[in-house]
C-alpha cells in the first residue's frame, strides 16, 4: 500500500468519522526508495524484481543442479513446470525440433512473469511488479528484439521486410495500404500491446483488491459493519480470482512470445 493508504489504517479512519475514503489511485503505485546501492535508489518494486530473479534462478538451480534419474520432490516440481511450458506452449507453436532451442528462454519468461505477478497476494510484499509498465515493457522488448533478429536472419533483408509488411502481390492496388498498416502493426503496435496486456491486467487487479481491502477497514463503524463484511468477502473473492489471472497472464505473455518467434521463422508466401 502507499503512504496515504497506510495512513488511513494507522489513524483509524472510518466512515461517519468525518474523514474521506482513501481511494486507491496512481499514488498506490509510487514508492519511496528503500535504500541506495552504487548511487542507484531501490524501491519496493525493484527489490521484488531482484528477489524474483533470485527465486527463479535458485529454484531451478536447486531442482536441476544435481539432477537424478529418479527425481526427488523438488526436481519433480521443476520438471513439471518446465514440461508444461515446453510441451504446452513451445512445442505447440514451433514443433519439437525447432522449438527446443527456445524452451529455456520461454520457461524463464513464464516463471519470471508469474512470480512477479504473485507478489500481489504475498503478505508484506502485496504488490504485483508487472503493474509498473517498465517491467512488462522491458520483457516485451527482449521478445521484440529476438523476433526482429530471427526475421532478418531467416529471410534476409528483403525477405524480412516482406515478412514484417505482409507483402502479398495478389492484393493488387491495395498492397501499399495493406503493407503500411501491417508494418505499423508489427513494428510499433505489437510490442506495445504485448507489454500493455500484462501491465493493464495486473494494474487493474491490484486496484480492485486495494479498493475492497481499504473499504473493509473504512466501513467498520456503526451500520457500516454490515457493508464491511460484504467488502471483505469481495476481497477474498478478488484475491482468489487474481491468483487465476496471474497464471493466465504469464501463460498469455509467453504464448504470444512463442507465436512471434513462429511468425519470424515461418516461410513467407
Amino acid at each position: 500500500m502507499s503512504a496515504n493508504e497506510m495512513l488511513a489504517f494507522e489513524t483509524d479512519c472510518h466512515i461517519f468519522d468525518g474523514c474521506g475514503f482513501p481511494a486507491p489511485g496512481l499514488h498506490s503505485f509510487l514508492f519511496e526508495p528503500l535504500f541506495t546501492v552504487g548511487g542507484y535508489d531501490f524501491n519496493k518494486p525493484m527489490l521484488l524484481a531482484v528477489l524474483t530473479t533470485v527465486i527463479v534462478i535458485g529454484f531451478f538451480w536447486a531442482a536441476f543442479g544435481r539432477a537424478k534419474v529418479v527425481p526427488g520432490k523438488l526436481q519433480m516440481v521443476g520438471e513439471a513446470g518446465y514440461d508444461f511450458v515446453r510441451r504446452g506452449i513451445v512445442y505447440e507453436a514451433l514443433g519439437k525440433k525447432e522449438g527446443e532451442k527456445y524452451v529455456p528462454l520461454m520457461v524463464s519468461l513464464f516463471f519470471f512473469v508469474w512470480i512477479m505477478n504473485l507478489w500481489s497476494i504475498i503478505p508484506v510484499a502485496q504488490f504485483p511488479v508487472t503493474s509498473i509498465i517498465a517491467f512488462p515493457a522491458a520483457l516485451a522488448l527482449i521478445v521484440y528484439v529476438l523476433w526482429m533478429y530471427l526475421t532478418f536472419k531467416k529471410h534476409g533483408f528483403v525477405g524480412g521486410l516482406k515478412n514484417i509488411t505482409g507483402y502479398d502481390k495478389s492484393l493488387g492496388p491495395v498492397l501499399p495500404l495493406a503493407m503500411t498498416i501491417e508494418f505499423f502493426s508489427n513494428v510499433l503496435v505489437r510490442p506495445f500491446t504485448h507489454a500493455v496486456r500484462l501491465f493493464a491486467n495486473m494494474f487493474a487487479g491490484h486496484v480492485l483488491i486495494l479498493m475492497f481491502t481499504i473499504a473493509s477497514w473504512y466501513l467498520m463503524n456503526g451500520i457500516g459493519f454490515a457493508y464491511a463484511g460484504v467488502s471483505f468477502v469481495m476481497t477474498v473473492v478478488m484475491t482468489a480470482f487474481e491468483l487465476f489471472i496471474q497464471a493466465v497472464q504469464a501463460y498469455v505473455f509467453v504464448l504470444l512470445a512463442t507465436n512471434y518467434v513462429q511468425g519470424a521463422l515461418a516461410e513467407h508466401h
